[in-house]
């Protein structure tokens, strides 16, 4: 083989080799991560930093409001209304509804664009903790990764724990118990069943609620959480 063969073959493992390698360093931080917040509850995530940052270009000085809580001291009524509102089969999928995940895209084959995800409580966390919210395919599949990790590491308690005190409920609003106080004035574990209901409904569109707090839609979709709530299974 001549020596320029032999460099055009060199190039062309490196454009191979480069990305694998970029591609397994990245896995492995998320392995990393997940694995530490087995036993250790995480400090922020993409989601807060994010949202801190944007709050921060306004008012140097802003800060995100969050308060971690262990489990126990959550309300089971806001547990129960985010599985009814959220993800019913929560505790028998391993991490992925694919039910929901086709009707998704099939949705978003009709409107030629993504506009929904189909995601499950594990998967929301996943994109939370190391994530934007950007939608495509590409994000989406590492979004999969990320969820596979963590049902393959922790159990589902403890998934759900963590996505209870890191889910955005308003703007700079993250978590249980700072949703809790912000909304209601009262800690996590002493939300009623339609104060929890009604979070559990704002968290498809947070921001947008936190402002239209009165909307038709999040006093109905309210109603319907409240009846499904006696029927969702815990972890």
């Amino acid at each position: 083989m001549s020596a320029g063969k032999r460099g055009i073959w060199r190039w062309l493992k490196w454009l191979i080799l480069a990305p694998l390698l970029l591609f397994t360093l990245v896995q492995l931080y998320f392995f990393v991560q997940i694995w530490w917040w087995v036993d250790h509850n995480p400090s922020s995530t993409s989601f807060m930093r994010a949202q801190q940052a944007a709050l921060r270009e306004k008012n140097p000085k802003a800060n995100i409001q969050q308060l971690w809580v262990p489990y126990a001291r959550i309300s089971n009524n806001l547990k129960r209304a985010i599985i009814a509102s959220e993800d019913a089969n929560f505790s028998d999928h391993d991490g992925v509804d694919w039910e929901a995940m086709q009707k998704a895209y099939d949705k978003n084959a009709k409107k030629h664009k993504v506009v929904s995800g189909g995601s499950t409580i594990t998967q929301q966390l996943a994109k939370n903790l190391f994530l934007s919210g950007s939608r495509s395919y590409l994000r989406k599949g590492q979004e999969l990764i990320i969820t596979y990790m963590l049902e393959t590491m922790m159990e589902k308690e403890r998934i759900f724990e963590i996505y209870l005190n890191v889910v955005e409920f308003g703007t700079g609003t993250f978590g249980a118990e700072a949703a809790a106080r912000h909304y209601y004035g009262v800690s996590a574990a002493n939300l009623g069943p339609a104060q929890a209901a009604k979070l559990a409904v704002m968290l498809p569109n947070p921001r947008f609620f936190d402002k239209h707090r009165d909307s038709n839609y999040l006093a109905k979709r309210t109603e319907v959480i409240l009846r499904r709530m006696n029927s969702a299974e815990l972890p």
